[in-house]
């Protein structure tokens, strides 16, 4: 992986949010890529429960600054920086007072779901693409993590289709279990669409669930990958149907190896 350049984009990324299968797997894949001599960025949502002195997060000035269009609303795109200790891995983070100020990540006390989390999402695709083309850092492989980082893929093919930066950039989508029931604001579909993207291409998010979600990440991605031991039956269906490369689960001992072999040979080649 030397000197390759990997965008990794997720929803939790340890050590700045607890650890889980998708917090550790954002840590662990950049850091194999690190250590083998790759050019990594990992990209996340500021969350207000991130402690910003413990971990030294500082805004970057010269890449906020702009605003992102959200459903005919000017939004102000915030990004800090921070390093992971002793790992000279630098964190980038997206951050917008509206959408994520509030001491919570995806849910309220009740275990509610945030009405506007399909926003959210909808933001840190937008602000994770723009934030990169500001840095004119051109990424060999976006590696993408988490339901609220799902819609990158989907932008990034419709809506940046254009942008000369991303054109040789594959997209690897990991696919885990189910992180949510119901589903976001049915609203969402329009909001998607306000932003000229085609609705054809879109119109599963009718119902916004977590494996609808999945599935538009899944149609817009070049490569997959399984990070869950067990993932919906409906969404292992749908992968096995993509006719794409995909790396079965494997387990932390294993995944190492595995996941280089997969880079270089079904995804860079």
């Amino acid at each position: 992986m030397k000197d390759k350049r990997i965008l990794y984009v997720s929803s939790e990324v340890v050590p700045y949010l607890p650890e889980t299968e998708i917090s550790s797997m954002s840590f662990e894949a950049p850091r194999l890529v690190n250590q083998q001599g790759g050019q990594i960025r990992i990209f996340m949502p500021r969350y207000g429960n991130i402690n910003e002195r413990r971990h030294q997060l500082h805004e970057v000035i010269r890449l906020s600054g702009i605003n992102l269009v959200i459903n005919d609303l000017d939004m102000p795109l915030i990004i800090k920086v921070a390093s992971i200790p002793k790992e000279r891995i630098q964190v980038y983070f997206i951050d917008n007072d509206e959408y994520f100020k509030r001491k919570a990540t995806l849910t309220d006390e009740a275990g509610q779901l945030f009405s506007d989390n399909d926003e959210r999402a909808i933001f840190f695709a937008k602000g994770v693409i723009e934030t990169v083309k500001k840095l004119n850092w051109s990424p060999d492989v976006i590696h993408v993590h988490g339901w609220l980082a799902s819609l990158l893929p989907l932008y990034l093919k419709e809506y940046y289709k254009d942008e000369p930066l991303f054109n040789e950039s594959k997209i690897v989508t990991s696919i885990y279990d189910r992180s949510f029931n119901n589903s976001l604001n049915k609203d969402m579909l329009n909001k998607i669409k306000f932003d000229s993207i085609n609705e054809d291409a879109v119109s599963v998010l009718e119902e916004p669930t977590y494996n609808n979600l999945m599935k538009v990440a899944v149609d817009y991605s070049d490569a997959l990958i399984v990070g869950s031991e067990s993932i919906p039956e409906d969404l292992k269906s749908y992968l096995e149907a993509s006719d794409k490369p995909i790396l079965e689960h494997k387990n932390k001992d294993e995944f190492g190896e595995a996941y280089t072999t997969f880079l270089n040979t079904s995804v860079l080649s």
